[in-house]
């Protein structure tokens, strides 16, 4: 029997995204980025954002609107990274060389983006090699070896090591201190989304009280992918005697795989039934790892971001009105981000006036 929430009418109407120290949280018309600054204060960046699938309707379709969530996601992932960058300074933390300025007064930010296309060209070739040639050349090599006896259990045995490699990856970012602190934050993202979804008062102790696994997380998104596609990938026309032939077989249906997948990510987020809380629950699971209990200064990073990003639902908000956010004798930075400041050898020192304007 299936149990609905559709009667809650803030479902699936505000999703988000860790950044580098800080939060992305977005609405239907409108993101915000809230970054936490070395002097302790959040700096809150909002833009307008609308969905090309309004525009053009036919791109809103069952499985069509998949694929184009996740390309434009991608995309605004990379914009809200940065603009965290950007807020932290990272770019301006080192001088430059005479051979950068150089660049950068020849080329100047046709050089930037060229040089993030290479890297996002990279990382999905990455993606490709780990995700979709390594695994299908293993099974290949072992089925070989075996004399052929894997047989119509190959796609599950690819699916294994895709997982198997997924989580690998994940355990081993996992120890980095600085990715802890981003995991820790994506833990804030969801408590914050959970404590609006659930109609509370956004405060710092209404959302700690909330858990930290969400049904409409991309880690679940990923693993439902994953259980999708050796499904699909099993199908005989998705051939086994080429892996290259295989591998763009598996390219060429990726977008409906995507589709597929997010269709079962929305209907879990609004729906409680046996079929749900299994194919969820992986995913769940693996938010042990990529979700970890934030601190209290990481929450209030949360709900500044999701406030501003729904003006609508907060008139007037500013994030000077959120205590411990924005103070300009510095009360309310929390113990917890005073204890790791000491600890790291930054200043406890005030914000000044004017830094968390939301831009």
């Amino acid at each position: 029997m299936s149990k609905s929430n559709n009667t809650n009418p803030r479902l699936a109407t505000v999703g988000g995204q860790a950044v580098l120290e800080g939060v992305m949280m977005k609405g239907r018309q409108w993101f915000a980025v809230a970054s936490r600054l070395e002097n302790g204060s959040i700096k809150v960046h909002k833009e307008q954002w609308t969905s090309v699938r309004k525009k053009y309707k036919i791109l809103d379709i069952p499985i069509v609107r998949g694929a184009v969530n996740f390309v434009e996601m991608m995309l605004l992932s990379f914009r809200t990274l940065s603009i965290s960058a950007e807020a932290l300074g990272i770019n301006d933390m080192e001088p430059e060389t005479k051979f950068e300025k150089w660049l950068d007064r020849h080329f100047g930010d046709k050089l930037m983006n060229a040089v993030m296309t290479v890297a996002s060209v990279l990382g999905v070739a990455l993606a490709m090699f780990l995700f979709m040639w390594l695994p299908s050349f293993l099974v290949k090599t072992m089925d070989t070896a075996l004399g052929g006896v894997l047989g119509p259990f190959k796609a599950l045995c690819e699916g294994v090591i895709k997982i198997l490699i997924f989580i690998g990856y994940m355990l081993a970012v996992s120890r980095m201190p600085d990715i802890h602190r981003t995991f820790m934050y994506h833990g804030a993202e969801h408590k914050t989304i959970f404590c609006y979804e659930g109609g509370l008062p956004l405060t710092v102790e209404n959302v700690k009280k909330q858990k930290r696994f969400h049904p409409r997380c991309g880690t679940s998104f990923i693993f439902v992918m994953l259980i999708l596609s050796i499904l699909i990938f099993s199908l005989p026309f998705v051939t086994w005697e080429n892996t290259l032939l295989r591998v763009l077989t598996k390219l060429a249906l990726l977008p409906f795989v995507v589709g597929i997948g997010f269709e079962f990510i929305m209907y879990a987020g609004k729906h409680t039934n046996l079929c749900t809380r299994v194919l969820s629950w992986p995913g769940l699971m693996m938010q042990r790892i990529t979700t970890q209990e934030p601190d209290d200064s990481m929450i209030e990073c949360a709900i500044a971001a999701l406030k501003t990003a729904l003006p609508d639902n907060f008139p007037g908000y500013d994030v000077n009105d959120n205590p411990g956010v924005e103070p300009a004798d510095g009360i309310g930075i929390s113990e917890e981000e005073k204890a790791r400041r000491e600890a790291e050898g930054i200043e406890n020192k005030t914000a000044e006036d004017g830094e968390a304007v939301i831009q």
